[in-house]
């Protein structure tokens, strides 16, 4: 890609989301503003490349955005212009560029119109990583794990309810703002969390679902200082990245967290990640919400300097206080992780045996029994993982893992049998 690509690119997408937020507030239209940004970047890609990058990008891209709503506007209304039609076309004729303020207003108010109540969790994911992140429907589908069909009908279907509905373009206050914001805060921790974990593909990691993740995070935090789910969210997702490094040797293979080089952690992130999360849990006086011990957790993985530094009885309690009040299946096979390593294989093998199997539920239970001597049936255990979903990196690692029971259960008695 030429040099002029790069940088629109990266203006794009650190810049698209501002300059559609005006947009949107200006024409009243979702489908038109974003129609007029993707032929404004469509313009440069053609211009940039011969009269060369302009001196300020987002300024060019944003005038030229405003034209082309206008002529949209003109084109889809061949009619005598309303008052308020008139309204928005002086706005949009206007050569100077909305100040800070403004558009830090028109962002809090599109992250919020994406994340409506209205709208089904799958819907505002997709939404936002289409608004915000100006991620294609293909990109959105993989995150979803859907077709590019259903993504851009699902789209398609949500910019008109939201026009057909009427659903505000504002910011909630009061305790709206407080029922509203955990949807916000869920819809960027489901794209951090379907980045960083894919279900199945290639790649260990969606690196750009994760960037666009924390990048969104950034954004809400910045926009709500003072409130404490998007500082613990912000928290959770950089103390998370800040080990992502590690986790992949140089060809892609999958490395345990016993045997990373916690020098490849980035020490900044998770010295910032843990000062947001000492914030957060000021503003709730102690009182942590699910956010928080999920950035706990993560923050005393981060302090420990080795393996065997770990707190393993503190993350034990973090884990037994998220499943207690956010249960899940992810959340209860931490706990079982960290009940082993505080108390022994044993303690977490009976933690499991209460758990609904899944892929994941058969390697750890495979783990479990391979730290007992019990190979063969690890080996059982292993296979029955591999039946399921995993990324190719995960999938090769089971693998790997699965050729070391083999050969230790060709070699070693098994206690249990006769």
């Amino acid at each position: 890609m030429v040099p002029e690509h790069d940088t629109l690119a990266e203006t794009v997408r650190i810049e698209g989301a501002r300059i559609l937020a005006t947009l949107i507030r200006t024409v009243g239209d979702v489908r038109i503003a974003e129609d007029a940004v993707q032929e404004a970047t469509l313009a440069a890609l053609g211009a940039w490349p011969v009269t060369g990058v302009p001196p300020r990008p987002r300024a060019w891209l944003t005038v030229t955005a405003r034209r082309k709503a206008i002529d949209i506007l003109r084109r889809e209304r061949a009619r005598p212009v309303k008052e308020r039609d008139a309204q928005r076309m002086s706005e949009l004729v206007k050569p100077d560029l909305p100040p800070d303020e403004v558009v830090h207003d028109d962002l809090l108010r599109l992250i919020f119109t994406c994340c409506h109540p209205s709208l089904s969790p799958p819907t505002r994911v997709a939404l936002a990583l289409r608004t915000l992140c100006g991620l294609a429907p293909a990109q959105i589908a993989d995150v979803l794990l859907t077709t590019e069909a259903a993504t851009t009908r699902r789209l398609t279907r949500a910019r008109q309810k939201i026009s057909a509905a009427h659903i505000p373009y504002r910011v909630p206050t009061g305790d709206e703002l407080a029922d509203r914001l955990p949807a916000v805060c869920a819809v960027i921790h489901s794209l951090y969390t379907a980045g960083h974990t894919p279900v199945e593909g290639r790649a260990a990691y969606d690196v750009e679902a994760c960037a666009e993740a924390v990048r969104l995070a950034e954004l809400l935090h910045e926009l709500l200082p003072d409130q404490p789910m998007p500082a613990a969210v912000l928290a959770l997702l950089l103390l998370t990245e800040a080990r992502r490094p590690a986790r992949l040797g140089q060809h892609g293979d999958v490395i345990t967290l016993d045997r990373q080089d916690r020098g490849q952690w980035d020490a900044a992130a998770i010295a910032r990640g843990i000062e947001l999360l000492n914030d957060s849990l000021r503003r709730t006086d102690r009182q942590a919400d699910p956010y928080q011990l999920q950035a706990a957790i993560a923050a005393e993985h981060a302090r420990a300097r080795c393996y065997n530094d770990t707190d393993w009885d503190e993350i034990r309690r973090l884990y037994e206080l998220l499943v207690s009040i956010a249960p899940s299946h992810g959340a209860d096979l931490g706990r079982v992780v960290a009940a082993a390593e505080a108390g022994g294989a044993a303690t977490g093998l009976a933690l499991l045996a209460d758990l609904p199997p899944s892929p994941r539920w058969h390697a750890v239970r495979a783990e479990l029994l391979a730290r007992q001597g019990l190979y063969a049936e690890a080996v059982e255990e292993l296979t029955a993982s591999l039946r399921g979903p995993a990324t190719d990196p995960e999938r090769r690692h089971r693998e790997r893992r699965l050729d070391q029971f083999r050969q230790a259960a060709a070699t070693t008695p098994d206690e249990r049998r006769p």
